[in-house]
């Protein structure tokens, strides 16, 4: 059986983007960039929703004729390589190795991991709501940055309780802390 992990960047005011949309504020250090290449690398699939795919789509597969950041050198050319998932009901077809889920997207993304696909659902507070509210997120990696950004959209749009279990916190680069849950029995 595979799973779902939500990967995210979050403000300490809990927003994954700031009032007028900017996500300028993540930092990149190289302890966080490290971790991030090794959880991205190997046997997983990148899921996005929409919104999110149209920015890493816009940005990852010519990264390096816009940047010189080693982060950005480094995950280039595993974005380009791995599969990836876009749930979108407006969204008909897409390039760089990408299938694209219009419909159901609870059955398929669970008919995937069960069939023992890993994926790594980057950002996306619409998709990862939709997605925790049907028990199909298996584990959380918030990544919290040391910026209070005062509005914008919030990690989350849920509108109920889920329970989670803490299963690790990490500090990066003395300034970014990973808060890692998984679902609680309860909630699977």
């Amino acid at each position: 059986m595979g799973k779902l992990i939500h990967f995210v960047h979050q403000s300490l005011d809990g927003f994954i983007e700031g009032p007028n949309g900017e996500f300028d504020w993540p930092r990149m250090g190289p302890e966080l960039s490290a971790y991030s290449q090794e959880l991205s690398s190997g046997d997983k699939a990148f899921l996005y929703g929409r919104v999110v795919w149209d920015m890493m789509s816009a940005y990852w597969p010519e990264a390096e004729e816009h940047s010189g950041h080693e982060h950005d050198l480094a995950f280039a050319p595993i974005w380009r390589a791995a599969p990836k998932v876009v749930v979108s009901r407006t969204l008909e077809k897409a390039d760089w190795n990408t299938r694209v889920i219009s419909e159901n997207a609870v059955g398929e993304l669970t008919a995937l991991k069960e069939s023992g696909a890993t994926l790594l659902l980057f950002g996306g507070s619409a998709l990862a709501s939709h997605l925790t509210r049907h028990g199909v997120i298996d584990e959380y990696q918030i990544f919290v940055h040391p910026v209070i950004l005062g509005g914008g959209k919030p990690v989350f749009q849920q509108d109920r309780r889920t329970g989670l279990e803490l299963t690790e916190t990490r500090t990066f680069d003395s300034e970014v802390v990973l808060l890692r849950h998984r679902r609680t029995a309860a909630q699977s």
